[in-house]
């Protein structure tokens, strides 16, 4: 017959080795206060123009211990924000973002590629238009902790892909304004 000891200490190991495996996938909801996609595209060659959207929502769940996490955004193309509303209404024509029809612009994450316990990429789908493509996120910055000032978890992230506009029936004078551009999303979100 085992001591009590031994089945104490047994049943200590096997907690201490079950715990990180049954650890439940985090939950986060964007932050819309802090949470901007840009674009950054070059104009005439005269200079590179970053603008951005000022609606974005959706969800980002992260599963450290298991190496796991998606990533669901949904972004306004109506908040499209260039800093002059006569040039935010072209972008959003029909050569462009053609807001009337297309009003939001997603990114689906289909997997997450981890550096030990860091993402370092995103992979998914971008739609624009009504058009989806693959695209891979790669992950700038990451940080997970409990927020300063609300008091509840909280994660951070900056990640960047380089797309073709024409790609997504938005070419419209490239290559003069080029087709290649730099889309970046930097996001806040809190745990749930």
């Amino acid at each position: 017959m085992m001591k009590r000891s031994t089945l104490i200490c047994l049943a200590s190991l096997t907690t201490l080795f079950a715990g990180p495996a049954l650890a439940a996938p985090e939950i986060y909801v964007v932050d819309t206060t802090h949470t901007f996609p840009r674009f950054e595209y070059n104009h005439f060659g005269f200079s590179n123009q970053i603008q951005r959207f000022n609606k974005t929502s959706g969800t980002v769940v992260f599963d450290r211990s298991a190496r796991t996490g998606s990533v669901d955004i949904v972004i306004d193309a109506r908040s499209v924000d260039t800093g002059y509303a006569l040039f935010n209404e072209h972008i959003q024509g029909e050569d462009f973002l053609d807001t009337a029809r297309y009003p939001t612009i997603t990114y689906k994450s289909t997997g997450v590629r981890f550096d030990g316990d860091q993402p370092v990429a995103i992979e998914g789908n971008l739609t624009i238009k009504g058009i989806t493509k693959p695209v891979t996120l790669t992950v700038n910055s990451f940080k997970t902790m409990p927020h300063p000032i609300l008091k509840k978890d909280a994660l951070g992230a900056n990640a960047s892909a380089r797309i073709r506009r024409s790609e997504f029936n938005a070419g419209k004078h490239a290559p003069n304004v080029s087709d290649e551009l730099t889309l970046s999303i930097a996001v806040e979100a809190l745990g749930q």
